[in-house]
């Protein structure tokens, strides 16, 4: 007779993607996603493998539904600087306030923590950043189609300098840094452009 789950496995990823996300790797423990998930070890085992497995699966599931949405609607949005002005302030109002406040990014947390040192984990950080600079780089190529930049500006090295500048906004946040401040540091680096970000 076949294995029939009494769960939901999606959810139950779900629950996990949000306490790796909150707490991090190494601050979860498999009892922790037991009682949040409300499952027992050898469901858990059976349907996800180990502690390691399961966060790899939230790690994919994090990308996938979180940040490559965030990253083709910037790289498909016509406007240019006012399209990459408006994901940074979503991006931080996302970090600091409401449900998800102070919890950065999963993807930016796990690349300060030891979670980073497994391969596997390494590709899906690469995966991300690619796919964040490359979003911020059609933005920016936009943003020159329509002379919004200086001369000098290189979509392709402003790409990687606004990727960075995304990480910290994920960093600082979970910190506590204020929005305020975190919106100051975004307009001059967006005003280093030449250009204006507003619609």
């Amino acid at each position: 007779m076949p294995d029939i789950k009494h769960f939901d496995p999606d959810t139950a990823l779900e629950t996990a993607v949000r306490l790796f996300w909150r707490q991090g790797m190494a601050s979860t423990g498999i009892q922790d996603v037991v009682t949040a998930t409300g499952l027992n070890r050898s469901s858990l085992y059976a349907t996800f493998g180990g502690k390691q497995e399961l966060y790899r699966a939230a790690l994919h599931r994090y990308l996938e539904q979180r940040s490559r949405p965030m990253f083709r609607r910037l790289a498909e949005d016509e406007r240019g600087l006012p399209a990459i002005a408006e994901f940074f302030a979503g991006l931080i109002e996302a970090r600091c306030s409401g449900e998800y406040a102070h919890w950065g990014c999963m993807v930016s947390n796990a690349h300060a923590g030891a979670e980073n040192s497994d391969p596997e984990v390494r590709t899906v950080l690469d995966q991300h950043h690619q796919e964040l600079r490359d979003a911020m780089h059609a933005a920016l190529v936009t943003a020159q189609t329509q002379g919004q930049l200086t001369p000098s500006a290189d979509p392709g090295a402003f790409a990687d300098l606004l990727a960075l500048l995304a990480y910290g906004v994920n960093l600082r946040s979970r910190t506590g840094a204020d929005a305020r401040e975190l919106s100051r540091t975004v307009a001059a680096a967006l005003a280093s452009l030449g250009g204006r970000a507003a619609p």
